[in-house]
């Protein structure tokens, strides 16, 4: 079935399957089934709309609101909402279901949320526990001693990284897991001192790798498979190696030069259509030991699921950003995970949570709750309200029932939230809200704080005629020193470096060298960054290719493939079976 987007206007499908799946997860009430309809969007503007609710890597100064100690957040200080340290939103001066609400069938669902949203605290940033030494951070757990790392679990000493799991001493990387002493890499398993290398599998001492496994002491090199003292793909004997790498490393453009010999070897040596392993019956990219995975980003051990991204031991769910461990039965979700079952159009909701639609930052045995914010060890809630089973089984139908209809434009002047203006971004105010996401109007972020201009980037004019939010930059008046030059040889650096203020290269924006970092460049003879985390994490975005699927045919065999290199790309591109037979 074919549908147009209300939003881009682009056609997407609707499958037999997705019907199904629709009906698989439609709540039921006193033995009636309350189906979820078609979405009104197609896959990329839903995800557009999740990721304008993620706030990943922008941080602030503020105070929190409680117990007015001055903290680091997500939430900038103009923000109209109660933030809370977190040590003030796990204690028990306050119980977010004071908050509670009638229900307000003169108004439609979602102002009626965004009111609640000004009113129940909440946390500082995303998913915080168990850190030690790890203030500046965000959506991390069990982490020590590090900085500015974002979406990271058990790991130690790390810096400016983003998707980081169980590493140590690993600066400027992107998709990390199981590494120690990396610098600039992305997408990486496994390494240990592997430098500005991407693809790589249990590599060890190497600079410049791109699809490696198992390799050693190689400098250059593209698809190799259990090779040492390789450079450019050439295979010499240990001293040969040894006194090529001594040579170029004397030119103090060697990372220019190096970069440059990567990117062309790159070009003429096969690509497979899409990197995972172990897996049956999957389409996307990044997909590992899963199994029936359609249209899927950076996915593992999961099953039976559809349009997901960053989702990890999950089945039987579609449209869920992040993150499962473990999941299942879910819809329309963001940042919904280690345990959950049946849970629909919701956020930041996790720990053994069930049965949810609507939820927002519910969290620990939250279960058979309807449009809240905040709760933990709660059940039969409906907008933080306390109802007994029969009460809430009675209520919710009724709210879905009104959900489905549209709502007049006479609704808009009766709103409390300066959430809401006007039409709620992308829905409508004549539009039925039930079985639609939250409206990107009432995302607590302006667009531009969030994970979703890093995909579906955009200008302030565009995003404000779209109803999204923006946030306008801070202009730095705390520096007017000079502009430091930074040596190129790391050796010529000196100490007071880390009391100087830097000006980016690409955005003249300042940034600081911190002492752990400097320790890592001298350690490893890197040089000092010319440009700052933001700029750097960019370009490392620009190295993955889009989470976006194109139909071509192998390069080798002319096999119809389906893969995130669009024909125009430069790479040569093949079907696994071709790329097998060629790389090994």
């Amino acid at each position: 079935m074919q549908k147009i987007c209300k939003n881009c206007q682009q056609n997407f499908e609707i499958t037999d399957e997705d019907l199904k799946f629709y009906e698989k997860v439609s709540p039921v009430f006193n033995d009636k089934k309350y189906l979820i309809p078609q979405p009104t969007l197609c896959y990329e503007c839903r995800q557009q709309r999740k990721l304008a609710f993620r706030n990943e890597r922008v941080l602030y100064k503020r105070k929190c609101d409680l117990c007015k100690q001055q903290i680091i957040s997500i939430y900038s200080p103009d923000k109209p909402f109660q933030v809370y340290c977190q040590k003030c939103i796990w204690s028990d001066k306050y119980d977010p279901i004071v908050f509670g609400r009638n229900y307000d069938f003169n108004k439609s669902f979602f102002e009626q949320f965004s009111e609640l949203m000004l009113k129940v605290p909440v946390m500082s940033v995303n998913l915080q526990a168990g850190n030690e030494n790890c203030d500046y951070t965000n959506l991390t757990s069990y982490n020590k001693n590090s900085y500015l790392i974002f979406a990271a679990l058990k790991s130690e000493d790390c810096y400016y990284c983003t998707y980081l799991h169980r590493c140590k001493n690993v600066l400027d990387s992107l998709f990390i897991f199981d590494s120690e002493l990396c610098y600039e890499c992305v997408d990486c398993y496994f390494c240990y001192k592997v430098f500005l290398s991407q693809y790589c599998n249990n590599c060890t001492d190497s600079y410049f790798l791109y699809d490696c496994k198992k390799c050693s002491n190689c400098f250059c090199c593209v698809g190799m498979k259990n090779k040492s003292y390789c450079f450019l793909n050439q295979q010499y004997s240990k001293q040969e190696y040894i006194d090529i790498i001594d040579q170029l490393l004397k030119n103090p453009q060697w990372l220019i030069i190096a970069k440059q010999k990567f990117l062309d070897l790159q070009k003429i040596i096969p690509h497979k259509y899409y990197q995972g392993i172990n897996n049956e019956n999957v389409s996307g990219d990044h997909i590992s030991f899963s199994k029936n995975l359609t249209n899927c980003f950076d996915c593992n051990y999961s099953e039976e699921c559809k349009n997901c991204t960053w989702l990890h031991e999950s089945k039987n769910c579609h449209d869920c950003y992040a993150w499962g461990q473990t999941g299942e039965l879910g819809y329309e979700n963001h940042l919904c995970g280690n345990n959950f079952y049946n849970v629909q159009f919701s956020a930041s909701c996790w720990n053994n949570v069930s049965n949810l639609l609507y939820c927002y930052f519910c969290i620990n045995n939250v279960s058979d709750c309807f449009g809240c914010i905040g709760l933990n060890h709660k059940k039969y809630c409906i907008l933080n309200k306390q109802y007994s089973k029969k009460e809430y089984e009675q209520l919710v139908p009724k709210i879905i029932e009104a959900m489905k209809s549209p709502h007049p434009p006479l609704t808009r002047g009766r709103s409390e939230s300066p959430l809401v203006k006007g039409d709620l971004g992308d829905l409508k105010w004549e539009d039925s809200e039930w079985g639609e996401f939250f409206p990107s109007s009432i995302s607590p972020f302006g667009y531009n704080e969030t994970v979703a201009q890093e995909y579906f980037p955009t200008t302030k004019e565009q995003a404000l005629s779209k109803n999204y939010k923006w946030k306008d930059e801070e202009k730095n008046s705390e520096y007017f020193g000079p502009k430091i030059e930074i040596p190129d040889n790391i050796d010529s650096v000196k100490d007071e470096i880390i009391n100087q203020i830097l000006n980016c290269e690409s955005c003249n924006k300042y940034y600081k060298i911190i002492k752990q970092e400097l320790k890592f460049y001298r350690s490893l003879k890197l040089p000092i960054p010319k440009n700052c985390p933001d700029c750097r994490h960019r370009q490392r975005l620009s190295m993955r290719n889009p989470r976006k699927l194109w139909t071509r045919n192998c390069m080798k065999c002319n096999t119809e493939i389906q893969t995130t290199y669009p024909l125009e790309r430069k790479e040569i591109v093949y079907c696994e079976k071709c790329y097998l037979e060629t790389i090994y």
